[in-house]
């Protein structure tokens, strides 16, 4: 049964990955979805069999223009503005503060903070700027952003400093923007995943990630992205759910 017919979702980053995932529950749901997302993919194509409930509209998240288009797109397509802003948009880059090779390239780190943070932070501020358009339901909510982090945000590794600054960057704002938003009926989220199945692990030979998997210590296993995209579903439903960071991570805690 449909949880979540009355859903208008953008997603960004929603073309691959935890973005996809996000897309395939919240249509299976009854919601309506616009992707936002540089390019489209072959998992976003095969989603498109789900029929006029999904979208897609190219868009570089750290670009206002392109973001305002992409929320036009879905008003004209839909009908109606966005009550849900989901932001899976992330890059990760692996470069330590000072190696053999020198400083940390300086150009890396700010392209990390403006696609992670930055990125993240233009949805939400444009988002919620179409929300407040929408009539509050029974409860006086006008919709809700959900943003992504990382565990990095608490426990980075080496060579993590410029992703885990960055997703620490969307841990820090959750509060504060709830907070702003809440006289305008918007909820703000922030999920934490640990190790997931991604196409940035996909890439690592089969014993490497039976290796990672086995570090998590219960579920012993990498986390399928349906299983986040299960949990946007779950945020969405649960209007008390409201501005913290929830960890989906089977009890890791990455060692130093």
């Amino acid at each position: 049964m449909a949880t979540l017919a009355r859903t208008v979702a953008l997603v960004s980053g929603g073309a691959s990955g935890l973005g996809a995932a996000t897309a395939r529950h919240l249509i299976q749901q009854g919601a309506r979805v616009m992707v936002a997302d540089l390019n489209m993919t072959d998992t976003l194509s095969s989603c498109y069999a789900q029929g006029p409930c999904l979208a897609f509209c190219p868009t570089n998240v750290t670009k206002s223009d392109e973001v305002n288009h992409a929320l036009d797109q879905l008003e004209r397509v839909f009908g109606e503005p966005l009550n849900v802003a989901v932001s899976c948009a992330g890059i990760a880059i692996a470069q330590k503060t000072l190696s053999k090779k020198g400083p940390h390239d300086l150009d890396d780190f700010i392209e990390t903070m403006m696609v992670n943070t930055v990125g993240s932070f233009n949805v939400s501020r444009l988002a919620a700027a179409r929300m407040q358009e929408r009539e509050p339901d029974r409860d006086g909510l006008r919709g809700c952003i959900v943003n992504t982090a990382s565990i990095a945000a608490f426990e980075g590794q080496i060579g993590q400093v410029a992703y885990s600054a960055s997703k620490g960057g969307i841990v820090g704002m959750t509060l504060p923007m709830a907070r702003e938003l809440s006289r305008y009926g918007i909820r703000v989220m922030t999920i934490a995943p640990g190790l997931f199945e991604t196409p940035l692990l996909s890439r690592l030979p089969e014993s490497a990630r039976e290796e990672l998997g086995n570090s998590v210590p219960c579920p012993r296993r990498l986390g399928n992205p349906d299983e986040f995209g299960a949990l946007v579903g779950t945020v969405l439903s649960n209007p008390m759910l409201n501005g913290s960071v929830i960890r989906l991570d089977g009890a890791l805690r990455m060692p130093p």
